[in-house]
């Protein structure tokens, strides 16, 4: 081809050439006739030589490309019949119009013309309508990325089974590494003669062995009370399947020697660097003892992350001495801040202010000023009461702020105390939190994904009762420069009763000697009647919400409120908490409007179910035994539906989770 184009180039060139020739030679043919005749000759030979030359080469040159194109023209059939890529084109009605042989025998068919694509491969029917250009999709058991040419109604298909395949078995062997934890191993053992000892190391070394050899876990005890367990990813699904059963194992066979011992694992997964997992298993296996142990806490490389187990109440398992370190902690916080800010979560309840009120005593005692943030458009009836009784003391309501003024007075030596929560998303003012470095977190709810990033100290202990029992017990170590006076005493006595439901639930030995070491400093109990008492109207319309209540399983019972009546967060909890009083009632469930387009759940249960696991499916949170969440943009109906989804995943196969 470029050799014609510069044959073609030179053409008229050589005829400007032989112009030029013939009128030299017809001018010396006047001169002298002889020689012009000679140069005639001589010229004609020449130029019929370059003549024919030419000629030899435009021939050669339209035989190379009609060669060629027929050469090209073949190898695009052949490509288009007969590569392993299958090529399909459809009308607007989704009616295959033509497909290459190829693509016929992927279905096992000799053609497939004329047939509709819902008939063939329905799955096709979604990518093509959502305009999407490529995903992988599974046709006859193999699978292939499909590439949609949306203008020409085109589709290629690309068999990558063997590569899906190849992706799935690296995933499968993936290394991942888990931290096993006997979570009380210590305390139960403390005061054992060596023989019992040994026959409770014998009897957990030998479940956890076979749960090794089983599964295919290398299994390896670093010390008396921690495990180190290696294995890949399919032996993690295999374990989740099971809700790693080995829990349950441990737990029962030591309750049978009437030591309740149980085991907290952590797992690291999702990446290939050895100690990156290392960390994450750590971290997974912190997570799980946040929340009180006898589970198992899966940390993704997303964030995310996924919880087995936790089906005990926690065993109580605090010491004097780490509230005294903790105690001694925070007075170093608030000694070295120029003002405390005191912060619970939205709509707060008497655990959050009474607590509140106690780290501002903690912060007065250590001589700096402390400030409780409060919103009071978002508080209960009884906080309100309390409130209005606060108001009587004009130097400890001076004491509350609103959000707005807590930003304005913050500076880089604020000291902000998160009370009753932990997760940012909860806190009465996020802005207030991402403005503030200095962060402390004292909260008695089971930890969850989601929380406070670096905080300077975090004190949470699930086992307690309530925040405000924590926060006693810190009072209780702090200078005793100020005198606790008899209504900060109250509100805090009234955050336990609260919590506890005046001490039938979560209440420990612990949780006495807080609430008589209250007692002691004046604490008001005829006061904290006083606090919870309820209406007539409130009481009358949670009875109207009780009376919808039905049971969906054995001991689930479930009320759900009018679709078109709002319902105070009050009254939907205090209905869960009377149900929950009824015979027959393992737990309960209440759905009902809230404002803002929004439908809470408030689940109540006695231990038999957990119903923090339920919650957190559905974005929720809490403890074993109460636990709620808030659901935006649904009905209630759909709420309905989301719960007993839930109710069914937490029930999968007979098991608890």
């Amino acid at each position: 081809m470029p050799s014609y184009r510069k044959k073609k180039s030179i053409r008229y060139p050589l005829y400007g050439l032989m112009g030029v020739t013939v009128v030299q030679l017809g001018v010396l043919a006047y001169y002298n006739l002889l020689f012009s005749l000679a140069g005639f000759f001589l010229a004609f030979i020449s130029f019929y030589f370059v003549f024919w030359f030419e000629q030899k080469q435009r021939k050669e040159t339209e035989e190379y490309i009609t060669t060629l194109s027929y050469r090209v023209k073949r190898v695009g059939e052949e490509a288009l019949m007969e590569m392993p890529i299958g090529i399909m084109l459809i009308n607007d009605e989704y009616t295959i119009e033509w497909t290459n042989p190829f693509l016929a025998s992927c279905f096992q068919e000799d053609t497939l013309v004329g047939r509709s694509l819902y008939d063939v491969a329905d799955s096709l029917i979604p990518l093509i309508k959502q305009e999407i250009e490529t995903e992988i999709v599974t046709l006859h058991d193999r699978k292939f990325r499909v590439i949609h040419k949306q203008k020409e109604r085109l589709l290629y298909f690309f068999d990558v089974t063997e590569q899906t395949e190849i992706e799935k078995m690296y995933e499968n062997e993936r290394t991942v590494i888990a931290i096993i934890f006997l979570d009380n191993y210590d305390e139960m053992t403390q005061g054992m003669d060596d023989q019992t000892r040994s026959n409770l190391n014998n009897i957990v070394t030998s479940l956890l062995n076979k749960w090794a050899n089983d599964n295919g876990v290398f299994l390896k005890r670093v010390s008396s009370e921690r495990f180190i367990a290696v294995f890949n990813e399919h032996i993690l699904h295999s374990l989740e399947k099971g809700k790693f059963s080995i829990l349950d194992e441990v737990r029962e066979a030591t309750s049978k020697q009437n030591v309740p011992l149980t085991l907290s694992i952590g797992v690291g997964t999702g990446v290939s660097s050895l100690p990156e997992l290392g960390s994450l298993a750590q971290s997974s296996l912190d997570l799980a003892l946040g929340r009180g142990g006898d589970q198992v806490a899966i940390k993704q490389t997303n964030g995310k992350v996924k919880f087995y187990g936790g089906k005990t109440n926690p065993v109580e398992k605090r010491t004097r001495v780490r509230a005294r370190v903790i105690s001694h902690a925070l007075k170093e916080l608030i000694t070295e801040s120029d003002k405390v800010i005191i912060m619970g979560h939205k709509n707060p309840d008497m655990d959050s202010i009474g607590s509140a009120i106690g780290i501002q005593k903690v912060a007065q005692m250590n001589e700096r000023e402390g400030y409780i943030v409060v919103n009071f458009h978002e508080i209960d009836t009884g906080v309100k009461r309390l409130m209005k009784e606060i108001m009587q003391n004009e130097d400890l309501f001076s004491r509350f702020i609103s959000p707005e003024e807590a930003l304005e007075i913050a500076t880089d030596d604020t000291l902000l105390v998160i009370v009753d929560t932990h997760k940012p998303s909860l806190v009465i003012e996020e802005k207030l939190l991402k403005s503030i470095d200095n962060v402390v977190v004292i909260d008695h709810h089971r930890r969850g994904e989601d929380f406070v990033k670096n905080p300077l100290l975090v004190y949470m202990e699930p086992y307690a009762s309530s925040t405000a029992e924590l926060v006693t017990e810190l009072l209780e170590y702090q200078p005793k420069r100020g005198k606790i006076e008899m209504l900060e005493a109250t509100a805090l006595l009234a955050g336990i009763i609260v919590d506890t439901k005046s001490f039938t639930l979560r209440t420990g030995s612990r949780t006495f000697d807080a609430a008589s070491y209250l007692r002691g400093k004046g604490a008001d109990t005829v006061l904290v009647q006083k606090f919870l008492k309820e209406d007539v109207d409130t009481y009358i319309r949670r009875a109207k919400l009780i009376e919808a209540v039905y049971f969906y399983r054995d001991g689930i019972a479930i009320v759900k409120g009018n679709e078109d009546e709002i319902y105070d967060q009050v009254v939907i909890a205090q209905a869960a908490d009377t149900l929950l009083t009824m015979d027959g009632v393992l737990a309960s469930f209440v759905i009902a409007r809230r404002p803002e387009n929004k439908v809470a759940i408030s689940a109540r249960s006695l231990g038999d179910v957990n119903v923090q696991v339920i919650m957190e499916n559905l974005d929720g949170g809490g403890h074993l035994t109460n636990a709620a969440t808030l659901l935006a943009d649904v009905t209630v109906d759909e709420a309905e539906e989301q719960l007993i989804s839930a109710i069914e995943e937490y029930f999968e196969g007979g098991k608890k989770e």
